[in-house]
């Protein structure tokens, strides 16, 4: 017998670290699974990776944006893939001579899972169901695997002298047991998520069938530069930016969705999705941006809109005269406070149910979402929502603000240099240089480029659309050969001069000019 812990069996490291991390994907397949007949969003990977990102402040919020764009939530569940990796590798190292510590993290990290499903408001009892049998597969996994681990590096009789040669048909039972739990485990996974991408709405989404409003949105000639390199001035399904906290696109049908209006009125009301599809629907161009956006950054859309005005809804529900804001949520529990003024002014704001002519996009909202123009989307433009309380900004906040960022939240004037790109190489001579610019409910007026710090020089605009979108611009600058900046800025219909101080986006919006160096050949 062994009468030390130093003389003790122990598992040979690649052998424990396996059995660690079979443990891990065990848990994690078993999750999946279960998931897939509670709630997708019930998977403890998914649940844990949700409450991640409900505590992470506007500064990790920031960088990951900065850095990884809209692929911020791929680079998180990367991330969170790897340190599960890690974790199974240490509970496997740490449990060479005996089973308890592996099966003490299993604990800690279903506790974490449970923890995790048990803080989202947007998920049923059932949903623990999860986590719960997560938790009791991987603990019973990695045991099992351990044990029949030690029987062949050890064999059955204790008496053996330490690390003699295991019977044959130990090992065979440790790789048949391996390869069953790795089988096993792939397969629930695979089956898992098979369920839960065939219970999408995409079938629900196709039985809307195109849109259509009582007086459509025109896009008159002229309003479009794309030939000269702005983007087009209506931006694609496939290219309208996404930035949001969904770590999965939450996934609701026409048939189970509704929006219930209360609080701070007169009358609470409940809409079904056929009660806003049989009104007359308005189509509106709005352009979309976030506050994520840098300055010259990407996070900036523009959109045919097809839904109903926001203030017919409020009319309907009465308005109590001191609610000062609307706090809208969504179906996976993001909140947004919008200014009630900026529901019942002339603005358009939408309850909108489509864009381009279609039903929304699902990752864009489908079935409904807010279009407020003129507000950052984290005040103003919730997805997938459900309900809208009435209240007051003293009562209650929405999603971002107790994370730093500011309450009310209007769009800067702003505009983007598109051609040339940054340390592009052009002929030299008469060079393009084109963009956008916006400043949303009041309209640009001008826009000014100059190259290498010379005089400023107005620029052609595009045929103004409405206000409440985005606006084309281009020049024709002489250049000679060698390295240059090109700067520009923006002058709104209000006559105010986009700043050339620059701030960070948090807490309300970035500011500063636009400018792109490149090289005339």
């Amino acid at each position: 017998m062994w009468n030390s812990r130093s003389d003790a069996p122990r598992l040979p490291w690649p052998v424990a670290a396996g059995i660690g991390v079979a443990g891990v994907g065990s848990a994690l397949a078993a999750g999946q699974l279960v998931a897939a007949f509670v709630g997708a969003g019930a998977s403890p990977y998914v649940a844990v990776g949700n409450a991640f990102i409900d505590r992470t402040p506007a500064a990790l919020k920031e960088f990951a944006v900065r850095n990884f764009g809209e692929n911020d939530k791929t680079a998180l569940l990367l991330g969170m893939g790897v340190v599960l990796f890690l974790v199974g590798v240490g509970a496997g190292l740490l449990s060479r001579r005996n089973a308890m510590p592996g099966t003490v993290l299993a604990v800690l990290l279903g506790v974490l899972g449970v923890a995790a499903v048990l803080g989202r408001n947007d998920l049923g009892q059932l949903s623990v169901l999860a986590p719960v049998i997560s938790l009791v597969a991987g603990a019973m996994v990695f045991r099992l695997l351990h044990r029949l681990a030690m029987d062949w590096v050890i064999g059955r009789d204790h008496d053996a002298t330490p690390y003699a040669e295991s019977p044959a048909g130990g090992r065979r039972k440790f790789l048949i047991g391996s390869a069953g739990v790795v089988a096993g485990a792939g397969l629930a996974g695979i089956v898992g998520q098979v369920l839960i991408d065939t219970n999408n709405v995409d079938a629900s989404r196709a039985a809307v069938g195109p849109l259509v409003a009582t007086k459509s949105a025109i896009v008159p000639p002229g309003a479009d530069f794309a030939s000269s390199g702005t983007p087009a001035y209506i931006t694609d399904e496939g290219a309208f930016y996404r930035v949001d906290t969904a770590l999965t696109i939450p996934q609701v049908a026409t048939q189970n969705w509704s929006l219930r209006i209360h609080g701070m009125v007169d009358r609470e009301k409940t809409y079904s999705y056929a009660d806003i599809r049989n009104r007359k629907l308005v189509e509106q161009i709005v352009t979309l941006c976030c506050v994520s956006n840098p300055v010259g950054g990407p996070y900036i859309s523009n959109a045919k809109f097809i839904g109903v005005y926001l203030r017919d809804l409020l009319n309907e529900v009465g308005v109590h005269p001191d609610a000062d804001q609307l706090l809208s949520t969504s179906t996976d529990g993001y909140t947004a406070g919008t200014p009630v003024s900026a529901l019942m002014d002339d603005r358009g704001a939408m309850l909108a149910i489509g864009m381009n002519g279609q039903p929304l996009p699902v990752e864009h909202g489908f079935p409904a979402r807010m279009v407020v123009p003129g507000l950052y989307g984290y005040v103003s433009a919730t997805k997938w929502v459900v309900d809208m309380e009435l209240t007051k900004f003293s009562a209650k906040q929405g999603y971002w603000v107790p994370r730093g960022y500011s309450q009310l939240a209007p769009v800067k004037t702003e505009s983007r240099i598109d051609k040339p790109a940054a340390f592009q190489r052009v002929a030299a001579g008469n060079v393009v240089v084109a963009g956008i610019a916006w400043a949303q409910t009041k309209g640009i007026q001008r826009v000014e480029v100059r190259v290498d710090g010379g005089p400023w020089q107005d620029a052609q605009l595009s045929t103004e659309v409405t206000k409440n979108s985005w606006r084309m611009w281009r020049a024709f600058v002489d250049l000679k050969p060698g390295n240059h900046t090109v700067e520009c800025r923006a002058t709104d219909d209000t006559g105010y001069v986009q700043t050339q101080d620059t701030a960070d986006t948090v807490p309300d919006g970035a500011t500063g000019w636009p400018s792109i160096a490149f090289t005339a050949a």
